[in-house]
């Protein structure tokens, strides 16, 4: 036998193919892979944190943590401030809607200042400072007339504080790092808020409801400290408006221009159902709890707080992290079912304790929510120099949205009770949940340019 021939018996059969892997070997494949992208999409991300200096990134971390401790006195433990003070449902629905409408007027001209000014510091200074004010005339003049202008002073501090520090943000890391760093924010803030809950619920429980707003108001030094420790010459002026170009202008027509992205009309409608049925859901839950005279309710109030903000905490990050390699959408959905569904819960579970469990919903819903709404504007406006100013449009929409919400909701509740108040407010969100389904595309750049 010759040594071709030899050879040609050791091949194998041209007629036998290469065999298929398995599905144990096809699934250690697609782990390996998955664990060398997250690997990859981690060094990246290390590697733009050292373009900001430690004192900077710190700096915007504790300013973050520190302004949703001053943020927390309002909302929800208002609510509870008031029905603890005999107030009716409708009159705290009423006092929280002119809080939110007043926030509304400064949405879009805090968006356009935040795009136009360079001291962006600046501006959210002088937010903290009006909401120390105004926590200070709730603590000492509860009465009717003060109340109201106190939610006004707080509500003007809508349009100035949220642009501002999205701004300062974006200008520190620029779109390649404005995922990690919104959800850097949102994990501070959510623990600022979660221990500010519980602080608060002790005083309110142990010393006087009252000593909930000076609180507040003490805790804007810190706020300011912190604020102050961000190196201004660190906040790229383009970066921070998401430009491709320097253009300090400002017309109504910029303004008009927003109306032809289709994809941001659609998301922002969305937006609003979501705000709608959101806002009054905790509000009409902490009147209920409030007005039970439960021995312990300050403490269940601070649960009910404290819980979700744990929640954003731990997956706020995650969030930013995720969406960049799965996409947008997928976790936008998940936020707008997981809301429905709370809202549902809490047409059948009224006992405190159980209460705090269907609240950690609106943890998960609030990480997803609110990180993705600050990266899909940052999608949609990439090159327009018109990030905050956008900002601005959708927070008057959604401010609108949640500022008619407690009105109406209570107005409903007063009517018909609170189970139709919860399930119609859950029926909104379904709705926004199916044209996100149906109507809204994929966002996420495939490349970044700053």
């Amino acid at each position: 036998m010759s040594v071709l021939s030899y050879l040609r018996g050791l091949a194998p059969p041209a007629r036998l193919k290469a065999r298929r892997p398995g599905i144990l070997e096809r699934l250690i494949g697609l782990s390996s892979r998955s664990r060398r992208v997250v690997s990859e999409h981690r060094q990246k991300r290390r590697q733009r944190d050292r373009e900001v200096s430690d004192q900077s990134r710190r700096g915007l971390d504790w300013t973050n943590f520190f302004l949703a401790d001053v943020q927390m006195g309002f909302g929800s433990f208002l609510a509870f401030y008031l029905a603890d003070l005999g107030w009716s449902k409708q009159n705290v629905g009423l006092a929280l809607t002119v809080g939110g409408l007043a926030g509304v007027l400064t949405q879009i001209p805090g968006g356009a200042l935040a795009d136009a000014v360079r001291w962006k510091r600046g501006l959210a200074a002088s937010g903290i400072v009006a909401i120390g004010a105004a926590a200070l005339m709730l603590a000492f003049r509860p009465s009717f007339p003060i109340v109201f202008a106190a939610e006004i002073l707080h509500g003007v501090t809508a349009g100035i504080v949220g642009t501002a520090i999205a701004a300062i943000s974006l200008g520190l890391a620029g779109r390649r790092g404005m995922s990690s760093r919104v959800g850097r924010n949102y994990r501070f803030a959510a623990a600022g808020n979660a221990i500010t809950a519980a602080m608060m619920g002790a005083l309110g429980a142990y010393i006087a409801n009252s000593a909930i707003f000076v609180a507040t108001a003490l805790l804007c030094i810190p706020a300011l400290i912190a604020l102050g420790r961000i190196r201004a010459d660190e906040i790229d002026y383009i970066r921070a408006r998401n430009a491709a170009k320097r253009d300090h202008s400002f017309s109504l027509a910029r303004v008009i221009d927003l109306g032809k992205n289709r994809k941001l009309l659609l998301f922002a409608g969305c937006l609003v159902l979501f705000h709608f049925s959101n806002a009054s859901l905790l509000p009409l839950v902490s009147q209920n709890l409030g007005q039970s005279k439960e021995a312990w309710g300050p403490l269940f109030m601070a649960g009910l707080v404290i819980g979700p903000q744990v929640m954003v905490a731990l997956l706020a990050p995650w969030v930013g992290y995720w969406s960049e390699l799965w996409g947008r959408k997928p976790l936008l959905l998940a936020g707008f079912t997981t809301e429905a569904l709370r809202g549902v819960l809490f047409t059948f579970v009224t006992d405190p304790s159980q209460l705090l469990f269907v609240q950690l919903l609106d943890g998960i819903t609030g990480a997803i929510v609110t990180v993705l709404t600050i990266l899909i504007i940052a999608d949609l406006t990439t090159g327009t120099g018109r990030f905050n100013l956008t900002q601005g449009v959708v927070g008057t929409l959604t401010g609108i949205a949640a500022a008619i919400s407690t009105g109406v909701t209570g107005l409903i509740v007063q009517q018909m009770g609170d189970v139709v108040g919860f399930l119609s407010m859950a029926g909104i969100t379904c709705v926004g949940l199916a044209a996100l389904w149906t109507l809204l595309p994929e966002t996420r750049p495939g490349k970044y340019v700053d």
